[in-house]
């Protein structure tokens, strides 16, 4: 079997869409009656909650009410509804070039594997992504009550592909300390600046695109050497 390799999602696979984000959080607040700018402003505050405790409708609900907000039970699904479209715009906006190159690795026999650090709505509109049927495993940090660079994560990644963490690749962009997690682990990591240059300290390899990973795994594993 070819080195697994473990991927991050967002600025990594897939633009991270901030601005958007942002963008979508404020109309959100005017559908459930509080001001735009201080939604925006607990949803940032409350990042690691949502990551890994609420659903999107529990969000807009604690969130709002915290801000003064009673909104009906229409306005929580209107709201909620206008994040989900977002989760399936930003995995929709995965780009052909990324497609081909986890293409490339599974004709290599690589096992690929994701772990997001990602709220519900994210794991709900993944299996119908492009990019779903091209894991066997994809982990969310909503779903297992874990986000990076909790070791557990990267261990419960590598234990569903079925070998040890040292055996696997990390790619990601360094967005929350997910290098040094994989890192600790014994997990191979590469830095990736496609997208995002989230980690310019990490002091490991990198890649300036996703579409170097294919030849340089075959030249690592073809030289028999670590990355």
């Amino acid at each position: 079997m070819s080195r697994p390799v473990i991927f991050d999602l967002f600025h990594t696979l897939v633009e991270g869409a901030d601005d958007e984000r942002d963008r979508v959080v404020g109309e959100m607040a005017l559908m459930v009656g509080v001001a735009p700018a201080a939604l925006v402003a607990v949803y940032h505050a409350t990042w690691r909650d949502r990551l890994v405790r609420w659903d999107v409708e529990e969000t807009v609900r604690i969130l709002a009410g915290r801000l003064g907000g009673t909104p009906t039970n229409e306005e929580v699904t209107r709201a909620a509804g206008h994040r989900r479209a977002l989760a399936r715009r930003v995995l929709d906006s995965v780009s052909t070039a990324t497609l081909e190159v986890l293409d490339a690795l599974r004709d290599d026999g690589h096992p690929l594997a994701l772990i997001s650090n990602a709220t519900s709505e994210t794991a709900e509109a993944w299996p119908q992504s492009a990019l779903a049927h091209r894991f066997d495993v994809a982990i969310f940090s909503c779903d297992v009550g874990l986000a990076k660079p909790d070791p557990e994560i990267y261990h419960t990644a590598a234990e569903r592909l079925g070998v040890v963490p040292a055996a696997c690749a990390y790619v990601g962009d360094g967005a929350d300390g997910e290098l040094a997690g994989a890192a600790a682990v014994g997990m191979t990591v590469l830095r990736t600046t496609e997208h995002n240059d989230s980690d310019p300290s990490w002091g490991g390899p990198a890649i300036a695109t996703l579409g170097d990973l294919p030849a340089l795994l075959r030249e690592s594993a073809g030289r028999q050497v670590p990355l």
